[in-house]
């Protein structure tokens, strides 16, 4: 046994007792990160994403992996496989299956029978189609709109496009139902190494990473609305979460410069809540940020990045090409009309 509890965060290879045969025990291995290691058990996520737990007094003989070279082209997946990753990393409260579909819902704690009614995000409450909802549409969208409503929010679909794998037929029948479009977006891709040498070291080592958002995280990520428990769910879910801040010199007291989020699923790294104090823009900061948290992912084992970022922020847009991100698909919302079925 090479690994401890200090070493969460990090790529292992576990060996552990799968079962006694003829008084002969049987072996299995998995190697991915170790997520967590809680209560005896071990968490470790995949390559593919799947987390396979694991009893310690299972475990036989466990190390650490080296981190791999950084490939300079990422995995390739379509808009269907990345729009399921990148639900992984922007998990909802609750979801549920509806054939292909999945209803996701960030309103409210569903263990606890509580509904905020307004929910986190439009990523974490609304419809991410995958396929065939099993059923006719019409009544698969009556479905939808009965799950929503009963949780106290419009129902929502997300819709991609630009893509083989996109959704253009169901666009065109929402839009003939009335379902009206908004939140139009770009997904984009690009290789972890490219970010991680985006900033030199000495602007890296301002940057300060932790597992959970504090008070001051929050404070400089306006749109969290104080990091409500709907926020906090969202944003500290995923397979592996990291947070970032520059800590201020110029801004509101004790409010970062800078801030930043990255989850590390498998061989992908998704970045959001990048947010610069306005007073602190064009000093390199966001590229700080994403610098760190792409050396952190890649010391996790992912070699590729994806985002998302509404079509229309240009500041964005221009500090993206720069990085060698690169737009993959278009995304929109379809939102039900609100009178009538």
């Amino acid at each position: 046994m090479r690994i401890t509890p200090s070493d969460v965060g990090k790529r292992v290879s576990l060996r552990r007792v799968l079962e006694v045969v003829d008084g002969r025990p049987v072996f299995g291995d998995v190697v991915g990160l170790l997520a967590s290691w809680n209560d005896g058990v071990l968490a470790v996520v995949r390559r593919d994403g799947q987390e396979v737990r694991v009893a310690e007094a299972s475990l036989v003989a466990a190390k650490p992996v080296p981190a791999a070279p950084a490939r300079r082209r990422g995995p390739r997946a379509d808009a269907r496989q990345l729009a399921l990753v990148a639900s992984r990393g922007w998990p909802p409260r609750e979801s549920e299956a509806l054939g292909g579909w999945i209803l996701r819902c960030a309103a409210g704690d569903p263990r606890a029978g509580t509904r905020s009614g307004k929910g986190f995000t439009r990523r974490a409450n609304s419809v991410l189609p995958l396929g065939d909802p099993g059923m006719p549409l019409d009544a698969a969208l009556e479905r939808v709109r009965d799950w929503y409503g009963a949780r106290g929010l419009d129902a929502v679909v997300q819709v991609t496009t630009g893509d083989a794998a996109g959704d253009e037929e169901l666009a065109a029948e929402l839009d003939r139902r009335g379902w009206t479009a908004e939140g139009h977006a770009v997904l984009r891709t690009g290789t972890l190494a490219a970010l991680a040498e985006a900033a030199d070291d000495e602007a890296v080592g301002r940057v300060r990473l932790s597992r959970d958002p504090d008070a001051a995280w929050a404070a400089r990520y306006r749109r969290a609305g104080g990091l409500d428990d709907d926020a906090r769910a969202v944003l500290t879910g995923g397979p592996s979460v990291w947070f970032a801040a520059v800590d201020g010199e110029g801004g509101e007291e004790g409010v970062p410069d800078a801030v930043g989020r990255c989850v590390v699923d498998g061989r992908w790294a998704g970045f959001a809540a990048l947010e610069v104090d306005p007073g602190q823009r064009r000093r390199g900061l966001a590229t700080a940020v994403t610098a760190a948290l792409a050396r952190r992912a890649l010391s996790e084992g992912a070699d590729a990045a994806y985002l998302q970022v509404e079509r229309d922020n240009r500041a964005a847009a221009a500090l993206y090409d720069r990085l060698g991100l690169t737009e993959h698909h278009a995304y929109h919302y379809r939102r039900a009309p609100r009178s009538g079925r």
